[in-house]
């Protein structure tokens, strides 16, 4: 069935800390998600309600996507809700969909439970059965039960004939604004159906709800390896997964040449299919020479925070007969979970020769290989 939609977006988000609908949330701006979902489910248009002066935020959130347009809303929902349905180009009797962009995680299979219950009724929107015992609260005590039986608890979109629901808005004669749009068409005389909601069709209101949904956004484990060696020259110390460790030789590159940091670089950028450290910090360019593999490492990790990944755990071997690693180990253990902000348990440094055999064993230089797991929210 062919649909229309109208996206919220035009609160202040005060609870969440402020503008919610422009943060991050799996890599990708809330107003995104709800957008890219409505569109790929079949919207032929999608009508983005904003706050004024946010043009540009928006056009940066929903950067690549076609089909959309943004206008200002109002002082309160409804009248924001009044101002996307101005803003269609669709018929009359064309189905709505108006959904809050505070509720992001919204699957395709409620869109398709509304539009066909929207078959036989003059409204839908999607509900959860109340499963918490709910108590009144008196000064801070306990007070009486409240029964449970046929309440649920109402989601967004809610589904409407554009027509209709511009009715019932505009018939509207209560002493506050409807809280939705169900509302609204109830106290017009109409029928609103609930269909099945979805649990991870959670509402982002406090600051601490955005962590809940991000534990629940789909992710798909990755795995990236990497590899680095140098030779030595001259030199009074070596730098190793970020510790400088006192040795009569040092490795020589166009940074500090930490092979550790390097390998475990290259794993990480590997992870998420971003190419090499050499793609990102070419040693043909002079502003890297003599540069701290910190940097190097911490760009790869940003790189996933974008992505809205997460690293779980990283592991590197050190491959050398000199210097000896283990009285260090634990300090470059320490420096690699500070820099990727890991637990300790999260790490793994480990070192081994090769028996005297090959350009280790023969002095000749040091190698490094990492590997490094990072998870990805599941994009498609």
């Amino acid at each position: 069935m062919s649909f229309s939609a109208v996206i919220v977006a035009a609160g202040s988000g005060r609870r969440a800390g402020g503008a919610k609908q422009w943060r991050a949330l799996g890599g990708r701006p809330v107003v995104r998600w709800s957008v890219q979902a409505l569109l790929e489910a079949g919207a032929q248009e999608a009508v983005v309600v904003i706050p004024e002066g946010a043009d540009d935020e928006l056009a940066a959130a929903l950067d690549g996507l076609s089909g959309w347009r943004g206008v200002v809303g109002g002082a309160t929902r409804a009248a924001s809700v009044r101002a996307g349905l101005a803003a269609l180009t669709c018929g009359p009797d064309q189905p709505v969909l108006i959904h809050d962009a505070a509720r992001p995680l919204l699957d395709r299979a409620v869109i398709g439970r509304l539009l066909e219950a929207l078959e036989g009724a003059d409204g839908a929107l999607p509900g959860l059965a109340v499963a918490d015992s709910l108590r009144r609260a008196d000064d801070g005590a306990v007070g009486d039960s409240v029964a449970r039986d046929g309440l649920v608890r109402a989601q967004t979109p809610q589904a409407f004939r554009r027509q209709l629901v511009e009715a019932a808005h505009a018939a509207w004669t209560g002493a506050e604004p409807p809280t939705d749009e169900a509302e609204a068409v109830r106290a017009a005389g109409g029928r609103v159906a609930v269909v099945a909601g979805d649990p991870r069709l959670m509402k982002l209101t406090y600051a601490e709800d955005f962590a809940m949904a991000e534990a629940l956004i789909p992710r798909r484990t990755h795995v990236g390896l990497g590899f680095d060696a140098h030779r030595w020259g001259p030199g009074g110390a070596v730098w190793l997964c970020g510790v400088e460790v006192p040795h009569d030789q040092t490795l020589i590159g166009h940074s500090d040449a930490d092979a550790g940091l390097h390998a475990l670089t290259d794993a990480i950028l590997g992870a998420i299919g971003e190419g090499d450290i050499g793609d990102h910090f070419p040693p043909t360019d002079p502003q890297w020479k003599g540069a701290s593999s910190d940097r190097f490492l911490s760009h790869a990790a940003g790189l996933v925070a974008a992505r809205g990944g997460v690293i779980v755990h990283v592991d590197v071997t050190l491959i050398c007969e000199r210097p000896k690693v283990k009285p260090h180990r634990q300090a470059m253990r320490e420096r690699i979970a500070a820099l990727l902000d890991l637990p300790l348990q999260a790490v793994s440094v480990k070192a081994t020769t090769t028996e005297a055999m090959g350009f280790t064993g023969r002095g000749e230089g040091l190698a490094a290989q990492a590997a490094a797991t990072v998870e990805l929210p599941v994009t498609a």
